[in-house]
Parts: C-alpha cells; structure tokens; sequence
C-alpha cells in the first residue's frame, strides 16, 4: 500500500482526509480499495476556495450497514469548525465501474460540497474525473491510481467537451444564478478549461486553463480572461454583483467556444 504523507499545503485538510481514509476504511473493511484526490488538489493550483474531491473506490457495490455508516460518517463532518471539514466533495465507485468507461452512467454515493445528506449520482463518473484520477491522482492510501484506471484517449476527452458545451450555460443556471459575481468568473474560468480540454486533449487546472486562453483566445476576449484571472482569489460572496456588462460578454464568450469546437 502506497501512502502520501503530506496529501495537500494544508495541515487542517491532511488531517481530515487521514481520518476520512481511516474511518472510511474501518467501515467498509475488505472492500475498501484506497483514498485519492482529484480535483483541484490533483490538477493544480487548490487554494483556500477549492473544494476538495476525493474518490474512495470499492471492490462491490456498498451493503446497506456500509451505506448507513457512511452516511452518519459524512453527515457529521460539515457540523465541525474546522474549515476543511466542510469542503469534502467525492464518491465511492465501484473498481469495476471505475476502470473503464463502460462504467459511465453508473450512480456512485456520493457527497457535494459541505453537504450532509450524501446521494445516489453520476456526478464523478465522469472522463475527466477518471482522466484526472489517473494522470494527476493524489493518493492519500492504496495502490498507485494508474494501476485501477485504463488510460482515457485525447479523443474521448475532445468528445465530451464538444457534448458538453452547447447546454453548458442552461445546466449552469439550474444550480446558481448570473446575479452573483462569482457565477459569472466561474463560467468564463470553465469555458477556459473546457476550450483547453478540446485542444489540447488533456485536463489542466483553473488558473492554468485561464493563462493558457489569454494566448489561445481571439485577443477581443482577453480582458474578460484576464478580469477572472485577477479576481479568482475573492472566492464565494454572495452579495458581490457582476461588473457591468461581464455575464453578456460571458454570453457571448460561450457561443465563440462553442464554435470553435464545431
């Protein structure tokens, strides 16, 4: 079994995910396979606003005794003080769903960002999570993440942006509105990723997808590029406003990567 120390800079959060992995572990006994990161941790360029997204993958699917053990295990993170306690994002996929991408659509348990309640969903049963677990994976405890992951082509990559793109804006404002600030650099940083994603056929960080597009982009959307790489460090306020015109040239920005993906 391979372990890493110190997982992240930030001691608060290795000793969280140390106990996560351990309790984790405990209660899922011969079916836990390991811990990882993915994300922003495994990528790059995490900072105090990035959540922190985990993988705990599992040799079958959980019983019901494991399912209501980790249930109560991620309900009472989020209640602590501790800052990190509550930026736990991640699934349990089964190994098998895991390793190859005939597992896609598969639901995983699953926990969103600082909630309680952990769900059935296909969240990070993605190409990118698997590309990211298995280039960039942070392992926290178990074997090296290359070893549980087949590789995930360029082209497969370039497909699921190319997907994605065209109803990215309305999936968006299902779960947040274009009134915040933090929406609209949000959208504009992952249009960034997106478009890099599609070029260059591999995952990037935020910050990095965000240098890359002031040289990649047509120089008109520079100043929109460079305005969310300036203000990317605020993080969530939610009584910041957009700047004056910023989510209609976000709009617009969307429709160009758009096209340049078609």
């Amino acid at each position: 079994m391979c372990r890493n120390h110190e997982p992240t800079p930030f001691a608060e959060l290795n000793a969280v995910l140390a106990e996560l992995a351990g309790r984790a572990a405990a209660i899922l006994g011969a079916d836990f396979v390991g811990a990882y990161l993915q994300g922003s941790f495994a990528v790059g360029d995490a900072d105090p606003h990035s959540d922190c997204d985990f993988l705990i993958p599992v040799h079958r699917q959980v019983t019901g005794e494991q399912e209501a053990a980790l249930r109560a295990l991620h309900d009472e993170f989020p209640t602590r003080p501790d800052y990190w306690a509550k930026r736990l994002e991640g699934s349990y996929p089964v190994l098998a769903e895991l390793r190859t991408l005939d597992g896609l659509g598969r639901p995983w348990l699953y926990v969103d960002n600082g909630w309680r309640e952990m769900q059935w969903s296909t969240h990070c049963n993605t190409e990118v999570v698997r590309w990211s677990l298995r280039e960039c994976g942070v392992t926290l405890v178990g074997p090296p993440p290359s070893t549980l992951v087949d590789p995930v082509p360029a082209s497969v990559l370039r497909e699921r942006m190319r997907a994605d793109v065209p109803g990215f804006v309305t999936e968006m404002e299902s779960w947040i509105s274009f009134d915040l600030a933090w929406a609209q650099r949000y959208a504009v940083t992952t249009l960034c990723r997106m478009l890099n994603t599609y070029v260059e056929g591999r995952v990037t960080s935020k910050r990095a997808a965000l240098l890359w597009a002031q040289t990649a982009v047509d120089p008109r959307w520079r100043p929109l590029i460079e305005r969310a790489l300036v203000e990317r460090d605020l993080g969530w306020d939610p009584d910041e406003r957009p700047s004056p015109g910023s989510v209609g040239e976000t709009l617009e920005f969307h429709r160009y990567v758009q096209g340049r993906m078609s």
